[in-house]
């Protein structure tokens, strides 16, 4: 989506060009957080509020999915910070952040967030007024309504301008597409080994359910008997295991047949998101993933799941190749361990 909708009373050009040529990431949650009030019916908005809806919109992004906003971004910096300050886990619910964050006594959280007031809310409005360097300045043209501006600036709070209102509330579903849209495009360039940027900027209501590939190992086991969980060694039985992401989900944001394995479930709720050693584990987990390959090769050959191994380049006709599989897996190790996940 390159163009916002046009008004031919609003100087919706302005509002396009204050995602232009963007070094930070600011500037998306900034104009995220001011939607969201919009949309809650609110026009007068304190900047503590859409401070606390920066950093809660962003927090899935940087503590889940580990994704770079680059070395300097002070949203980044901000939520690292944060998050130990506040002890707030790295898959919190967005409304219990935000809460958390507003109404934090915590002199260091509140200083993080009122930092963001020397560049973010006057240099929003920087295409009204190009040019123009003096932050006063700024303040005084936007409360003047000068150029229509997307809203009044004040020491402690934004006023939405009347005549935006019933254009953002029309528009609301686009304007945050739009800013999703750039965003990602933003996020890819600095992080262009890690797959699917777009998925990895809002929290999921719910992950989608396993049970399907939950049927496609038991059928493994009814074949083959009990098997060892890679980790632990424990004997594993059909309904006494969990299916888990060998490469976590939060870096691959998936569920293909070819990263999954059942293993011990009080191990795999401790391994939560981190990565294995491929020295220590991957030879384990090819020969399981091997031997569920095999075995539907053999019975069910029709298996639908077997579409997975190809769509990374494997031809299961011929079976598995130990080497050639290893070469799919290894990157997106070292990727995921140089964007932050730890190994186990």
């Amino acid at each position: 989506m390159t163009f916002l909708p046009f008004d031919q009373l609003l100087p919706t050009n302005y509002l396009s060009a204050c995602l232009n040529n963007t070094s930070a990431t600011y500037k998306y949650y900034w104009l995220l957080a001011i939607l969201d009030s919009i949309e809650s019916g609110t026009y007068t908005i304190s900047k503590k509020n859409l401070f606390a809806g920066m950093i809660t919109n962003a927090w899935y992004t940087v503590n889940y999915f580990n994704i770079s906003f680059g070395q300097f971004d002070l949203i980044q910096r901000a939520i690292e910070e944060i998050k130990d300050i506040e002890g707030i886990t790295i898959d919190e619910s967005k409304d219990k952040i935000f809460s958390k964050l507003l109404t934090s006594k915590n002199l260091k959280t509140n200083k993080l967030l009122v930092h963001f007031d020397k560049q973010v809310p006057h240099w929003f409005l920087s295409p009204w007024y190009p040019g123009i360097k003096n932050t006063k300045e700024i303040y005084d043209l936007s409360q003047s309504s000068f150029n229509i501006p997307l809203y009044r600036l004040y020491k402690d709070r934004i006023e939405i301008l009347d005549q935006w209102i019933p254009y953002l509330q029309k528009h609301i579903r686009l304007l945050r597409d739009y800013i999703y849209w750039n965003l990602a495009l933003f996020l890819q360039v600095r992080n262009p080994n890690v797959p699917d940027i777009p998925n990895k900027l809002i929290k999921p209501v719910l992950r989608s359910s396993l049970l399907k590939e939950r049927k496609f190992w038991d059928f493994v086991f009814e074949v083959n008997g009990p098997q060892k969980c890679i980790y632990t060694g424990k004997e594993l039985f059909i309904g006494q295991y969990h299916v888990e992401h060998f490469i976590p989900y939060s870096f691959v944001s998936h569920n293909q047949i070819w990263n999954l394995i059942p293993a011990d479930k009080t191990y795999n709720l401790q391994k939560n998101n981190k990565i294995p050693r491929l020295d220590k584990f991957y030879n384990s987990f090819f020969e399981l993933q091997n031997l569920a390959v095999e075995t539907y090769r053999i019975n069910r050959p029709k298996e639908k799941f077997l579409q997975d191994y190809f769509n990374v380049g494997t031809d299961i006709s011929i079976g598995l190749d130990r080497k050639k599989f290893f070469e799919i897996i290894n990157p997106l190790v070292t990727i995921a361990s140089n964007n932050g996940f730890q190994y186990l």
